[in-house]
């Protein structure tokens, strides 16, 4: 049983049951699906009241809170239980590019040449962890939630602006991939 489980599953497994998410949250609770505004709720709870954004009742909202929880201590467990020791597997075209801007060890989920204390006070460091983290944050509140608030829930509730803040989700994540990083990653 736990080999069907490490095994990734396919799309039409995973994506149906990302997709019943949503039905259940509205059925159960009236609720909307969506990870970026816990970071508000845990903001509204911990920031002095006399910050106008975070004037409101976030304690109605504190199952989100433990949605985010249950999402992290899920995936804690997971990777305990279930990740098999050894190399991530990745494309070989994609490895041989990857070695060309010296990423060569896939001993983790992320290779360790991007992601550590030390490469963070590098150049590439700075650009990919700090500035990439404040524009995905910045972005987020800028078009009203996450990739998981408009794709999952909004397209699904057949919202317009959804549409378009995965439409442009889509083309920024096509563009850092193909353009922006490569740049980066040669620094």
């Amino acid at each position: 049983m736990l080999d069907i489980i490490k095994e990734p599953w396919p799309w039409y497994i995973a994506g149906p049951l990302i997709g019943l998410t949503v039905p259940a949250l509205l059925i159960l609770g009236n609720k909307s699906f969506g990870i970026s505004s816990s970071l508000r709720h845990i903001c509204a709870a911990c920031i002095p009241a006399n910050v106008s954004f975070f004037k409101y009742d976030w304690k109605k909202e504190s199952w989100n809170l433990f949605f985010i929880l249950g999402i992290f201590f899920g995936g804690m467990i997971a990777a305990h239980l279930l990740m098999i020791p050894g190399e991530i597997t990745v494309n070989s075209n994609l490895k041989a590019e990857l070695a060309t801007y010296g990423i060569t060890d896939y001993s983790d989920l992320v290779p360790k040449q991007l992601m550590n204390f030390e490469s963070l006070l590098t150049l590439k460091g700075v650009i990919l962890m700090v500035v990439g983290g404040f524009l995905v944050g910045f972005g987020t509140r800028y078009a009203g939630g996450c990739t998981s608030g408009h794709a999952i829930m909004g397209l699904s509730n057949l919202q317009w602006p959804s549409l378009v803040a995965t439409i442009c989700f889509m083309i920024g994540g096509f563009l850092m991939a193909n353009v922006i990083l490569p740049i980066i990653l040669s620094l």
